[in-house]
Protein backbone atom coordinates (compact mmCIF):
# COMPACT_ATOMS: atom_id res chain seq x y z
CA UNK A 1 0.00 0.00 0.00
CA UNK A 2 1.49 3.40 -0.91
CA UNK A 3 2.10 6.04 1.75
CA UNK A 4 1.73 9.76 1.14
CA UNK A 5 3.32 12.74 2.88
CA UNK A 6 2.08 16.32 2.94
CA UNK A 7 4.59 18.92 4.14
CA UNK A 8 4.58 22.67 4.59
CA UNK A 9 6.40 25.38 6.55
CA UNK A 10 5.30 28.52 8.34
CA UNK A 11 6.67 31.03 10.82
CA UNK A 12 6.13 30.61 14.55
CA UNK A 13 5.44 27.75 16.93
CA UNK A 14 1.82 28.65 17.91
CA UNK A 15 0.62 28.69 14.30
CA UNK A 16 2.49 25.50 13.49
CA UNK A 17 0.98 23.65 16.43
CA UNK A 18 -2.50 24.90 15.55
CA UNK A 19 -2.04 23.78 11.94
CA UNK A 20 -0.88 20.38 13.13
CA UNK A 21 -4.02 19.99 15.24
CA UNK A 22 -6.19 21.02 12.30
CA UNK A 23 -4.52 18.43 10.05
CA UNK A 24 -5.61 15.68 12.44
CA UNK A 25 -9.23 16.46 11.52
CA UNK A 26 -8.71 15.97 7.78
CA UNK A 27 -10.39 13.25 5.74
CA UNK A 28 -8.74 10.94 4.95
CA UNK A 29 -7.35 10.99 8.48
CA UNK A 30 -3.53 11.10 8.61
CA UNK A 31 -1.78 8.21 10.32
CA UNK A 32 0.55 10.69 11.98
CA UNK A 33 1.22 14.43 12.18
CA UNK A 34 4.51 16.06 13.16
CA UNK A 35 5.44 19.64 14.03
CA UNK A 36 9.18 20.46 14.08
CA UNK A 37 11.30 23.58 14.29
CA UNK A 38 13.67 23.99 11.34
CA UNK A 39 17.12 24.06 12.97
CA UNK A 40 18.63 26.89 10.91
CA UNK A 41 17.66 29.96 12.98
CA UNK A 42 15.13 30.96 10.30
CA UNK A 43 12.16 30.88 12.68
CA UNK A 44 10.37 28.44 10.37
CA UNK A 45 8.46 25.39 11.56
CA UNK A 46 7.69 22.32 9.46
CA UNK A 47 4.30 20.66 9.67
CA UNK A 48 3.75 17.33 8.01
CA UNK A 49 1.38 14.41 7.89
CA UNK A 50 1.50 10.78 6.74
CA UNK A 51 -1.48 9.28 4.93
CA UNK A 52 -2.43 5.78 3.81
CA UNK A 53 -4.59 7.30 1.07
CA UNK A 54 -4.12 10.27 -1.27
CA UNK A 55 -4.82 13.40 0.82
CA UNK A 56 -7.36 15.95 -0.36
CA UNK A 57 -5.44 18.67 -2.22
CA UNK A 58 -8.26 21.20 -1.85
CA UNK A 59 -8.51 20.66 1.90
CA UNK A 60 -4.74 21.05 2.27
CA UNK A 61 -4.81 24.25 0.22
CA UNK A 62 -7.52 25.70 2.48
CA UNK A 63 -5.54 24.81 5.59
CA UNK A 64 -2.37 26.40 4.23
CA UNK A 65 -4.24 29.60 3.37
CA UNK A 66 -6.03 29.70 6.72
CA UNK A 67 -2.80 29.44 8.73
CA UNK A 68 -0.54 31.49 6.46
CA UNK A 69 1.59 28.51 5.51
CA UNK A 70 3.29 27.72 2.25
CA UNK A 71 1.36 25.42 -0.10
CA UNK A 72 1.60 21.78 0.96
CA UNK A 73 3.94 19.54 -1.02
CA UNK A 74 2.37 16.09 -1.41
CA UNK A 75 4.59 13.13 -2.24
CA UNK A 76 4.07 9.41 -2.61
CA UNK A 77 6.61 7.45 -0.57
CA UNK A 78 7.74 4.25 -2.30
CA UNK A 79 7.70 1.03 -0.34
CA UNK A 80 11.27 0.36 0.76
CA UNK A 81 13.01 -2.04 3.09
CA UNK A 82 14.87 0.77 4.82
CA UNK A 83 17.09 -1.43 6.96
CA UNK A 84 18.30 -3.31 3.89
CA UNK A 85 18.70 -0.01 2.05
CA UNK A 86 20.79 1.49 4.85
CA UNK A 87 22.95 -1.61 5.02
CA UNK A 88 23.71 -1.32 1.32
CA UNK A 89 24.41 2.41 1.46
CA UNK A 90 26.40 2.75 4.69
CA UNK A 91 29.94 1.47 4.36
CA UNK A 92 32.16 1.15 7.43
CA UNK A 93 33.74 4.38 8.67
CA UNK A 94 37.36 4.84 9.75
CA UNK A 95 38.20 7.72 12.11
CA UNK A 96 41.79 7.37 13.20
CA UNK A 97 42.04 4.18 15.25
CA UNK A 98 38.24 3.82 15.42
CA UNK A 99 36.36 1.63 12.96
CA UNK A 100 32.55 1.93 13.03
CA UNK A 101 30.68 -0.85 11.27
CA UNK A 102 27.46 -2.86 11.12
CA UNK A 103 27.27 -6.61 11.72
CA UNK A 104 26.85 -7.18 7.96
CA UNK A 105 30.40 -5.80 7.54
CA UNK A 106 32.00 -7.77 10.38
CA UNK A 107 34.36 -9.45 7.91
CA UNK A 108 35.82 -6.03 6.99
CA UNK A 109 37.14 -5.09 10.44
CA UNK A 110 40.90 -4.51 10.00
CA UNK A 111 43.58 -5.61 12.41
CA UNK A 112 44.93 -3.07 14.86
CA UNK A 113 41.82 -0.87 15.05
CA UNK A 114 39.35 -0.11 17.84
CA UNK A 115 36.11 -1.64 16.46
CA UNK A 116 32.72 -0.14 17.30
CA UNK A 117 29.69 -2.18 16.22
CA UNK A 118 26.61 -0.05 15.54
CA UNK A 119 23.77 -1.59 13.59
CA UNK A 120 22.91 0.24 10.37
CA UNK A 121 19.24 0.54 11.33
CA UNK A 122 20.36 3.05 13.98
CA UNK A 123 21.48 5.60 11.40
CA UNK A 124 22.18 8.57 13.70
CA UNK A 125 25.39 7.89 15.55
CA UNK A 126 26.88 5.37 13.16
CA UNK A 127 29.78 7.66 12.29
CA UNK A 128 28.47 8.51 8.82
CA UNK A 129 27.03 11.84 9.91
CA UNK A 130 29.57 14.68 9.91
CA UNK A 131 28.92 15.44 13.57
CA UNK A 132 29.68 11.96 14.89
CA UNK A 133 32.64 11.53 12.56
CA UNK A 134 33.95 14.92 13.66
CA UNK A 135 33.73 13.94 17.33
CA UNK A 136 35.62 10.70 16.72
CA UNK A 137 38.32 12.61 14.83
CA UNK A 138 38.54 15.14 17.64
CA UNK A 139 38.94 12.32 20.16
CA UNK A 140 41.70 10.83 18.02
CA UNK A 141 43.43 14.23 17.96
CA UNK A 142 43.48 14.42 21.76
CA UNK A 143 44.72 10.85 22.10
CA UNK A 144 47.53 11.51 19.62
CA UNK A 145 48.58 14.48 21.75
CA UNK A 146 48.96 12.19 24.76
CA UNK A 147 45.73 13.15 26.52
CA UNK A 148 44.30 10.54 28.90
CA UNK A 149 40.90 10.83 30.60
CA UNK A 150 39.88 9.20 33.86
CA UNK A 151 36.35 10.64 33.88
CA UNK A 152 34.26 11.08 30.71
CA UNK A 153 30.66 12.17 30.09
CA UNK A 154 28.74 11.74 26.82
CA UNK A 155 25.78 14.15 27.01
CA UNK A 156 23.01 13.40 24.48
CA UNK A 157 24.67 10.09 23.72
CA UNK A 158 22.32 8.62 21.08
CA UNK A 159 23.88 5.28 20.17
CA UNK A 160 26.67 5.90 22.76
CA UNK A 161 29.30 5.48 20.06
CA UNK A 162 31.40 8.28 21.58
CA UNK A 163 31.23 6.87 25.09
CA UNK A 164 32.17 3.46 23.69
CA UNK A 165 35.12 4.95 21.81
CA UNK A 166 36.38 6.43 25.08
CA UNK A 167 35.88 3.08 26.82
CA UNK A 168 37.97 1.37 24.14
CA UNK A 169 41.03 3.44 24.99
CA UNK A 170 40.69 4.39 28.68
CA UNK A 171 39.83 2.59 31.90
CA UNK A 172 37.92 5.02 34.05
CA UNK A 173 34.51 6.37 34.94
CA UNK A 174 32.45 6.89 31.77
CA UNK A 175 28.84 8.04 31.85
CA UNK A 176 26.41 8.49 28.97
CA UNK A 177 23.07 10.28 29.13
CA UNK A 178 20.19 10.99 26.80
CA UNK A 179 16.88 12.75 27.27
CA UNK A 180 15.07 9.83 25.54
CA UNK A 181 14.74 6.48 27.34
CA UNK A 182 14.61 4.72 23.96
CA UNK A 183 18.06 6.12 23.17
CA UNK A 184 19.30 4.92 26.57
CA UNK A 185 17.99 1.43 25.79
CA UNK A 186 19.73 1.52 22.39
CA UNK A 187 22.96 2.68 24.03
CA UNK A 188 22.84 -0.19 26.52
CA UNK A 189 22.19 -2.69 23.72
CA UNK A 190 25.21 -1.34 21.84
CA UNK A 191 27.38 -1.68 24.94
CA UNK A 192 26.38 -5.33 25.24
CA UNK A 193 27.05 -5.94 21.53
CA UNK A 194 30.53 -4.47 21.93
CA UNK A 195 31.35 -6.37 25.15
CA UNK A 196 31.42 -3.06 27.02
CA UNK A 197 28.51 -3.65 29.40
CA UNK A 198 29.58 -2.33 32.77
CA UNK A 199 32.24 -0.08 31.26
CA UNK A 200 29.80 2.77 30.61
CA UNK A 201 26.89 3.84 32.84
CA UNK A 202 23.85 5.00 30.82
CA UNK A 203 21.13 7.17 32.35
CA UNK A 204 18.08 9.09 31.17
CA UNK A 205 18.68 12.77 31.84
CA UNK A 206 18.37 16.23 30.36
CA UNK A 207 21.89 17.58 30.28
CA UNK A 208 23.55 17.07 33.66
CA UNK A 209 20.26 16.71 35.53
CA UNK A 210 20.98 13.33 37.15
CA UNK A 211 22.72 12.58 40.46
CA UNK A 212 25.09 10.08 38.83
CA UNK A 213 26.16 12.61 36.18
CA UNK A 214 26.68 15.37 38.72
CA UNK A 215 28.32 13.06 41.24
CA UNK A 216 31.07 11.89 38.88
CA UNK A 217 32.26 15.45 38.14
CA UNK A 218 34.67 17.01 37.52
CA UNK A 219 35.28 15.41 34.13
CA UNK A 220 38.45 15.30 32.11
CA UNK A 221 36.40 15.13 28.89
CA UNK A 222 32.80 15.92 28.01
CA UNK A 223 31.20 15.07 24.67
CA UNK A 224 28.06 16.96 23.62
CA UNK A 225 26.93 16.15 20.09
CA UNK A 226 23.51 17.80 20.06
CA UNK A 227 22.41 21.12 18.49
CA UNK A 228 23.37 24.78 18.73
CA UNK A 229 20.52 25.83 21.02
CA UNK A 230 21.03 23.12 23.68
CA UNK A 231 24.82 23.51 23.44
CA UNK A 232 24.57 27.21 24.23
CA UNK A 233 22.12 26.57 27.05
CA UNK A 234 24.47 23.94 28.50
CA UNK A 235 27.62 26.08 28.30
CA UNK A 236 27.65 27.02 32.03
CA UNK A 237 26.95 23.41 33.06
CA UNK A 238 29.55 21.94 30.71
CA UNK A 239 32.13 24.36 32.08
CA UNK A 240 31.15 23.78 35.71
CA UNK A 241 31.43 19.99 35.32
CA UNK A 242 34.87 20.10 33.66
CA UNK A 243 38.08 20.05 35.67
CA UNK A 244 40.53 22.87 35.07
CA UNK A 245 42.31 22.21 31.73
CA UNK A 246 39.68 19.59 30.87
CA UNK A 247 38.32 19.30 27.34
CA UNK A 248 34.89 19.50 25.73
CA UNK A 249 34.21 18.06 22.27
CA UNK A 250 31.10 19.73 20.84
CA UNK A 251 29.22 19.10 17.61
CA UNK A 252 25.76 19.24 16.06
CA UNK A 253 26.74 22.75 14.97
CA UNK A 254 26.14 24.08 11.46
CA UNK A 255 29.23 25.80 10.09
CA UNK A 256 27.63 29.24 10.23
CA UNK A 257 26.67 28.68 13.89
CA UNK A 258 30.15 27.79 15.14
CA UNK A 259 31.29 31.34 16.00
CA UNK A 260 28.22 31.86 18.21
CA UNK A 261 28.91 28.65 20.14
CA UNK A 262 32.61 29.49 20.50
CA UNK A 263 31.78 32.97 21.84
CA UNK A 264 29.40 31.65 24.51
CA UNK A 265 31.85 29.02 25.72
CA UNK A 266 34.65 31.60 25.76
CA UNK A 267 32.52 33.79 28.04
CA UNK A 268 32.20 30.81 30.38
CA UNK A 269 35.97 30.35 30.53
CA UNK A 270 36.96 28.01 27.70
CA UNK A 271 39.57 28.34 24.98
CA UNK A 272 39.10 27.10 21.42
CA UNK A 273 41.70 24.43 20.67
CA UNK A 274 40.52 23.10 17.30
CA UNK A 275 37.64 23.34 14.86
CA UNK A 276 36.93 21.05 11.92
CA UNK A 277 34.31 21.28 9.22
CA UNK A 278 32.90 18.12 7.65
CA UNK A 279 30.30 19.02 5.06
CA UNK A 280 27.78 21.40 6.64
CA UNK A 281 28.86 20.60 10.21
CA UNK A 282 31.54 21.90 12.57
CA UNK A 283 33.13 20.06 15.50
CA UNK A 284 34.93 21.97 18.24
CA UNK A 285 37.55 21.05 20.81
CA UNK A 286 37.46 23.46 23.75
CA UNK A 287 39.59 23.52 26.87
CA UNK A 288 38.57 24.97 30.24
CA UNK A 289 41.01 27.60 31.46
CA UNK A 290 43.26 26.87 34.41
CA UNK A 291 41.75 28.08 37.68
Amino acid sequence: MPTYTALTTLTGKPGAEALGEAMERLAPVPTGVGVFEVEDDSGLWEVGGYFDAQPDDAALALLAAAFGARPFVVSEVPETDWVAHVRRELAPVRAGRFFVYGSHDADKVPDGCEPLLIEAAMAFGTGHHGTTLGCLRALETLIEQGFCADRVADIGCGTAVLAMAAARVWNGTILASDIDQVAVDVAEANLRANALAGEVRCVEAAGFDHPDIRGAAPYDLIFANILKGPLIALAPDVTAHLRARGYAILSGILNEQADDVIAVYAECGNDLIRREQIGDWTTLILQKKAE
